[in-house]
């Protein structure tokens, strides 16, 4: 489906723990407001003053004793209101959105704990209102690796805590994704220094922006 040139940019970061999204993010924000774009930085769950108390209960593990399909519902109230009140207004003004996580976390995640995928896939459609992002860029590591990244920020979350076949099965998955729609999908090599990942990030944008606002 062509872009509409008056509509902004989205694009999200998706990937494994300790993948690096968060940073990267800000310095995607950074690189953008330097190239002169007028961009949002958000991420999820999260957001918007809801989002982010939707995001405490989830990383908590308050949601957790409930099961996998609770916390994909949760996930699903979280976006809803993230993207009609903070995603759809950004991008109807033509700004470019920038969002740590996204719809794809949910597939990954939610659909790898066991959660149906007609399930996601409704509620993604609830949750989305028909706004997708124009360019996914998935940081792919070892999780080994990531992990043992992850630790060395904070205590563990309730997703960093679970054994790592299932963080090897996310990964998996995210790739899937990567593989089944590479016209959205980029995947960025995630072991790599800060640096090196945000020339990766750099070139992936640089190369789909511009056609996508309709800039020369």
């Amino acid at each position: 489906m062509a872009l509409d040139p008056q509509r902004g940019f989205f694009i999200t970061l998706e990937g494994g723990e300790g993948s690096g999204k968060s940073t990267q993010a800000r310095r995607l924000n950074v690189l953008l407001r330097r190239m002169g774009r007028d961009v949002v930085l958000t991420r999820e769950p999260g957001g918007t003053t809801h989002g982010e108390a939707i995001r405490e209960m989830l990383l908590s593990g308050l949601i957790r004793p409930f099961g996998s399909e609770a916390e994909a519902l949760f996930f699903a109230v979280a976006r809803r209101e993230h993207v009609l009140h903070l995603i759809r207004p950004a991008l109807e003004e033509g700004q470019v959105v920038v969002c740590d996580r996204f719809a794809d976390s949910t597939r990954a995640y939610q659909g790898v704990a066991g959660v149906p995928q007609e399930t996601i896939l409704r509620l993604e459609e609830i949750a989305l209102t028909g706004t997708q992002p124009d360019l996914t860029l998935i940081l792919d590591i070892d999780p080994a690796v990531g992990l043992a990244r992850a630790a060395g920020r904070s205590a563990a979350d309730r997703f960093e805590a679970d054994e790592l076949a299932l963080h090897e099965a996310r990964r998996h998955a995210f790739l899937a994704i990567a593989k089944a729609e590479p016209e959205r999908c980029v995947v960025i090599d995630a072991s790599l220094t800060a640096d090196e990942i945000a020339a990766q990030i750099e070139a992936a944008v640089g190369a789909r922006l511009p056609r996508a606002t309709g800039t020369s």
